[in-house]
């Protein structure tokens, strides 16, 4: 997390497992590479982007974690994969709620990131904080 935070994201996928998979604050888990783009577009758009990341606790590979994610979106924000396409910068802040969970590490590389559903924990929330809409189906 560390390395997400500097926006060193090379440095971040040589900590990740060629497996890894991250979970629950997304509809369906997503690899690797969806995992990090999808930080690195945050971080983009959200210099001070602070995961607030601290360990809970540990036992043998799986870490308990706990996270809060913050920040203001000073620059534009990146949704073409969203089919939304570019959004300027708002300059509004956002906090989402503190949420669980537990990360697994396995031969020095981390192999999986399970988020317990939160309320309220997810990009939705970020967007109504900022100003932005989803389009409705």
């Amino acid at each position: 997390m560390d390395s997400v935070q500097r926006g060193n994201f090379k440095q971040a996928k040589s900590l990740l497992s060629d497996d890894f998979q991250f979970s629950g604050s997304v509809p369906e888990p997503i690899d690797g590479e969806a995992w990090l783009g999808m930080n690195e577009t945050l971080k983009a758009a959200c210099p001070d982007l602070d995961y607030h990341f601290h360990m809970e606790g540990a036992d043998g590979d799986v870490v308990t974690i706990g996270t809060q994610l913050k920040g203001a979106q000073t620059r534009e924000l990146n949704l073409t994969n969203m089919n939304m396409g570019m959004i300027p910068a708002t300059n509004k802040s956002f906090s989402n709620p503190h949420e669980q969970g537990t990360v697994t590490v396995k031969g020095n590389k981390v192999v999986s990131w399970e988020v317990e559903r939160t309320e309220g924990g997810d990009l939705k929330r970020i967007l109504d904080q900022i100003g932005v809409k989803l389009p409705t189906a």
